[in-house]
C-alpha cells in the first residue's frame, strides 16, 4: 500500500454537516457560497483541494493545507465564512428559515453547521481512492442523478476528464 507524499501537511477527508441534517444547501445559490469560498481558499493558496461534493444537507472535501496556512484554521475560516454568507442571505431573502438555525450559545444567535466537523488524515493511496468513490457516488445514494458525473456540485467530472467549472480541483496523482 502506496503512503502518500506528505509529512507535516497531510492530505485530509473533510465531512462537514448542516445543523439537524437540514438541507439548507438544497438551493444552488448555498452551493455556489461553498464553491466562490474553496475558489478563494485556492487562489490566496491557503489549501489544495484533490476533491469534493456539496450535498443538502452536508460536504466532503478532500484537500491539505499549504506550507503558507495550517489547515485546521482554514477550516474554521471556511465554516465561519460560509456561515455568515448564507445568514446574510436568509437574512434578506428568507428571514422565515432563520428560527431553524436559532441556538442558545454565548458566542452566536444562529449556527448552520454541526460543531465538530470530521476530519481523517489520508495516509495511503488506496484510502485517497476509496474516499474519492465515496463522496462521487453520494448524490447517486441519494437519488440526486443518476451517475455521478451528472451531479453538477463534485468533483466526479474533473476524474473522467470532463468538462466542469471547477477550475480550484488538483489531480491527486501528482502527490502520490
Amino acid at each position: 500500500m502506496p503512503k502518500l507524499n506528505h509529512t507535516d501537511n497531510p492530505i485530509q477527508f473533510y465531512t462537514a454537516t448542516i445543523l439537524l441534517w437540514q438541507k439548507l444547501l438544497k438551493q444552488d445559490k448555498y452551493k455556489q457560497i461553498i464553491i466562490d469560498s474553496l475558489t478563494f481558499l485556492v487562489k490566496e493558496q491557503r489549501v489544495k483541494i484533490y476533491g469534493f461534493v456539496i450535498m443538502e444537507n452536508h460536504i466532503h472535501i478532500i484537500w491539505q493545507g499549504t506550507t503558507l496556512y495550517s489547515l485546521k484554521h482554514t477550516q474554521l475560516s471556511f465554516m465561519k465564512y460560509t456561515a455568515q454568507q448564507i445568514k446574510f442571505d436568509l437574512e434578506k431573502h428568507h428571514p422565515d428559515v432563520l428560527p431553524y438555525f436559532i441556538v442558545e450559545a454565548k458566542d452566536r444567535k444562529y449556527q448552520f453547521w454541526e460543531r465538530n466537523a470530521l476530519s481523517i488524515d489520508i495516509m495511503s493511496s488506496d484510502v485517497f481512492i476509496q474516499k474519492l468513490n465515496y463522496i462521487h457516488k453520494n448524490p447517486v445514494r441519494a437519488n440526486l442523478c443518476i451517475t455521478e458525473t451528472d451531479y453538477k456540485y463534485s468533483s466526479a467530472k474533473h476524474y473522467m476528464s470532463m468538462p466542469n467549472d471547477f477550475i480550484f480541483l488538483e489531480v491527486y496523482e501528482h502527490h502520490l
